[in-house]
C-alpha cells in the first residue's frame, strides 16, 4: 500500500542554463507534479526562461545573490518543506542526467522512504578525465569518511533525499562541497543508502552545455570539506550512539 503521508517534490539548483533549464525542468514534470527551480542569481537571459516557466506553474524561487550549487538547493530545501513535502529528488540544471531515471528514483524512494537514494554515474567519452580523477579521489576519502563502501559516488547530484533527515544533517557545503558533505553527514546519521547507477554526457558548448565547477576554488572547498569530515571521524566513530546496520547497494 503506498504511504498516503509520502509527498515528493523536485528540486533544480540552476546557475545560468539558459540553454537546458526549460528540458530539464519540463521532463522532470512529466514524473513529479511539483518541480522547484532555485535561480541562483542567474544572468538576464537565464531569469528569463525561469520567469516563464514560473508562468507555466513551476515553483521559482529567486537567489539575489549567487551562492553555489549547495545554498540553491538547500533553499529548495526549506521551501519544500514549508510545503509539505516529504521527499525531493535533486536534479542538476545542465542536461547531463539521464532524466527517464527520474521515475525509477522516486519508486525506489516509495519502497525505502527512510533512504538516501543516490545515483552513481556511467560516464560515457565524454566526462573529462579530471572529473574522473577527481572523482576517485574523493571517493577515497569518503570511505574513509563513512567507515566503509556506502556511498558508490558522493558527487552527482541527481539523488533523493528525506527532507527531514536532510535538513537534520545541517550540511554547511554551500558549492559543490556540498553533494559530498550532506551524503556523508546522513549516513553519519543512520540513514540507509541505496545506490543505482545512471547515465551521465557531458553536453557540448553547442548543445547548451554549461559547468559552474570552478576549477580552483571548489577544489579548494572541496579539500576543505574533506579535512572537516576525517577530523570529525573519530569523535563519530567512538560514539557509543553511532547508529549501526547500514543498508548499501
Amino acid at each position: 500500500m503506498p504511504d498516503p503521508t509520502y509527498r515528493i517534490c523536485c528540486i533544480i539548483p540552476c546557475y545560468n542554463n539558459v540553454a537546458t533549464i526549460a528540458q530539464v525542468a519540463k521532463r522532470a514534470r512529466r514524473e513529479v507534479e511539483d518541480v522547484f527551480i532555485v535561480d541562483d542569481a542567474s544572468n538576464p537571459q537565464t531569469r528569463q526562461v525561469i520567469e516563464r516557466l514560473g508562468a507555466e506553474g513551476f515553483h521559482v524561487i529567486t537567489r539575489e545573490e549567487n551562492g553555489g550549487k549547495g545554498a540553491a538547493v538547500k533553499s529548495g530545501f526549506a521551501a519544500a518543506v514549508a510545503k509539505s513535502f516529504t521527499h525531493a529528488i535533486q536534479v542538476d540544471a545542465d542536461g547531463q542526467h539521464d532524466l527517464d531515471q527520474i521515475g525509477p528514483f522516486i519508486e525506489y524512494s516509495r519502497r525505502a522512504p527512510q533512504a538516501l537514494i543516490l545515483a552513481h554515474p556511467i560516464f560515457d567519452e565524454t566526462a573529462p578525465l579530471g572529473r574522473r580523477l577527481g572523482r576517485k579521489i574523493t571517493l577515497f576519502w569518503t570511505h574513509i569518511e563513512t567507515l566503509g563502501k556506502k556511498i558508490v559516488d558522493p558527487m552527482c547530484g541527481f539523488r533523493v533525499y528525506p527532507l527531514q533527515a536532510a535538513i537534520a544533517a545541517d550540511a554547511r557545503g554551500n558549492r559543490m562541497d556540498f553533494d559530498i558533505e550532506i551524503a556523508v553527514k546522513l549516513v553519519r546519521l543512520g540513514v540507509p543508502v541505496l545506490n543505482f547507477p545512471i547515465k551521465v554526457r557531458y553536453l557540448t558548448a553547442d548543445e547548451g552545455g554549461l559547468s559552474s565547477f570552478r576549477l580552483f576554488w571548489d577544489n579548494v572547498a572541496i579539500s576543505m570539506i574533506h579535512t572537516r569530515l576525517v577530523f570529525s571521524l573519530i569523535p563519530w566513530a567512538l560514539s557509543p550512539k553511532r547508529p549501526l546496520g547500514l543498508i548499501h547497494e
